[in-house]
């Protein structure tokens, strides 16, 4: 076994040079390759306490243990897309085997707005990395609970949706306030389902927040609900698109102020997210991260038109008495998860309207989740979804939860089988986590397909 005090701090770079959502796109390749030069040029490649790795591809099933990608995971990515999870994957098999002591995949294409249902891109997104890397620790490792924090200026309603209903992943958000900034989500109101009251955490921030506010938050609100939490891994969606000369944020966040907070953090693993400061943040931001993970030196590291950043006491007073608020709900997540328990009837229903902004896409999404005293419940969904009044038709999805009972599990593949003699749907899918398998079911054909870690 390696001594840990030499462990080092694993890195994976891939630009994904073939796939683009338009030539001049602001998520295109040249926000890693400007970081890549900018560290190779100072030789950060070159210390003892950084391994390079090369990416490796993530499996269909892989994304189809996360995802209900509608019709197939195959319609809905790229090579690219499976090389970005695989790398989270990669790394984070690396940080469990104890090779390394943590790790940064600077990869794209990003992931973070991508939900449970897939219909195609939305937010830049097509499958979530961070989700598809810790349902794959939660299978092949039997980690429990794990925490996502999210740091990009908008907010992972990706994440937070396919997390909402599951007691044991803790999802906290930081983002620029949704009223300001693409998807409008991500409120502070926004805590989770029946069964994971509190296990979502949003901190919606007003424009012109700065590095101050931010580290008052992670010191404040995120560090003490982590140690009461007490995650086995701990995951950084790492956007940086807080950063003050970012042009889709509004924020005043600082290369420091990012190092500081993955100091502070200590994320197992950071997996990239947005920032299109191509070269006036990104390469130092990158190199702060860096650094910060290798318990190095980041004090050096500023942006050459670092500005005086001052914030309006108003926002400082907004800080504080948000932190105040999570911390009271955070401290009655068990009454209303008891609460829960009283909900008349056997389901908690919820109506969902997701727009797909990249292809103009519209999901329609029905949800029920099964209340159960043993377990968190089986999750099904209603979906359909129309671009341009072309429909592609209504979709049944089934997700069995990895600590499901016995009684629910039964229950979900009762009524798959079920609703297979029915002609209700196009399309059908049994997400069975706990067995690893993934079903599909073309109702036009009548041929199923089963997939299986």
């Amino acid at each position: 076994m390696q001594d840990p005090g030499n462990k080092k701090t694993g890195l994976i770079f891939f630009p994904a040079f073939d796939w683009a959502i338009s030539p001049t796109h602001p998520e295109r390749e040249e926000r890693l390759l400007y970081t890549r030069d900018q560290i190779f040029e100072e030789g950060i490649m070159d210390l003892p306490e950084i391994s390079e790795y090369a990416p490796v591809l993530a499996k269909t099933h892989d994304i189809a243990r996360t995802h209900f990608c509608v019709p197939r995971v195959e319609d809905r990515i790229t090579e690219a897309h499976l090389i970005a999870a695989g790398a989270a994957i990669l790394l984070a098999e690396e940080i469990i085997s104890g090779r390394l002591k943590n790790g940064f995949a600077l990869v794209r294409p990003p992931g973070h707005h991508s939900m449970r249902v897939v219909h195609g891109n939305r937010g830049f997104c097509n499958i979530n990395n961070e989700a598809i890397m810790v349902d794959y620790l939660r299978r092949h490792h039997g980690i429990k609970r794990i925490a996502i924090v999210d740091t990009d200026v908008h907010h992972g309603d990706g994440t937070q949706d396919i997390f909402w209903h599951d007691p044991d992943v803790l999802f906290i958000s930081f983002h620029q306030d949704g009223r300001t900034i693409y998807p409008g989500t991500g409120f502070a109101d926004e805590l989770g389902g029946p069964k994971a009251f509190a296990r979502t955490i949003n901190i919606p921030l007003p424009p012109g927040t700065t590095d101050e506010s931010i580290l008052y938050i992670v010191d404040n609100l995120i560090l003490p609900i982590l140690e009461d939490f007490k995650p086995e891994f701990i995951v950084n969606s790492a956007g940086q698109d807080n950063h003050f000369t970012d042009p889709l944020g509004s924020m005043k966040f600082t290369a420091q102020g990012y190092a500081r907070l993955t100091e502070k953090l200590k994320p197992d693993l950071a997996v990239l997210e947005g920032g299109y400061a191509i070269e006036t943040a990104l390469p130092y931001v990158n190199m702060g991260i860096i650094l910060a993970l290798a318990g190095l030196d980041y004090s050096s590291v500023l942006e050459p038109d670092l500005q005086d950043l001052r914030e309006s006491g108003e926002i400082s007073g907004y800080i504080c008495r948000i932190v105040e608020t999570h911390l009271k709900n955070w401290e009655k997540r068990d009454e209303a998860f008891a609460a829960s328990q009283t909900i008349k009837g056997d389901f908690f229903q919820e109506k969902k309207r997701i727009y797909y902004d990249t292809e103009g896409i519209s999901e329609y999404r029905s949800e029920k989740l099964r209340i159960c005293d043993d377990c968190p419940g089986y999750l099904t969904i209603e979906t359909s979804a129309s671009r341009h009044f072309d429909s592609s038709g209504t979709a049944l999805c089934i997700s069995i939860p990895f600590t499901a009972c016995s009684s629910c599990s039964a229950e979900a593949h009762d009524l798959y089988e079920k609703t297979k003699k029915t002609r209700e749907y196009r399309y059908m899918y049994l997400q069975d986590k706990p067995q690893d398998i993934f079903l599909s079911y073309d109702f036009n054909t009548g041929k199923e397909l089963r997939s299986e870690g």
